[in-house]
């Protein structure tokens, strides 16, 4: 979307559009379920745990990361990912909201 054409929307709207789009893909859902179902962060176990190249997970790494979903730390040469859950809890908080404010539909 346009910079011309997001600016005719307000924040919220905005906010939520780009975490649809960033959750969009199927292998970040993967890579959120696998790392928020471990006990200790996550290094190197994703590559062989999701089945794509280093590279690809290294990206979608990145986008997780700029929605502040993931916490990475370097250990050495390894970069290791945890869930952020005090941004996990405010994303599940403005996804119940924008769902749960859905009037029922008049078609029904």
């Amino acid at each position: 979307m346009g910079v011309t054409k997001s600016q005719i929307f307000n924040e919220k709207q905005n906010e939520l559009a780009q975490i649809f789009k960033i959750l969009g893909h199927p292998a970040r859902i993967a890579i959120l379920q696998y790392i928020s179902n471990q006990e200790s962060c996550i290094c190197n176990d994703l590559v062989e745990e999701i089945g794509l190249a280093q590279a690809t997970i290294s990206q979608h790494l990145k986008e997780l990361k700029s929605l502040g979903l993931l916490k990475g730390e370097i250990e050495g040469k390894k970069l290791c990912y945890c869930i952020d859950v005090d941004r996990w809890n405010a994303i599940q908080m403005d996804l119940n909201k924008f769902f749960n404010t859905t009037k029922t539909n008049c078609c029904s």
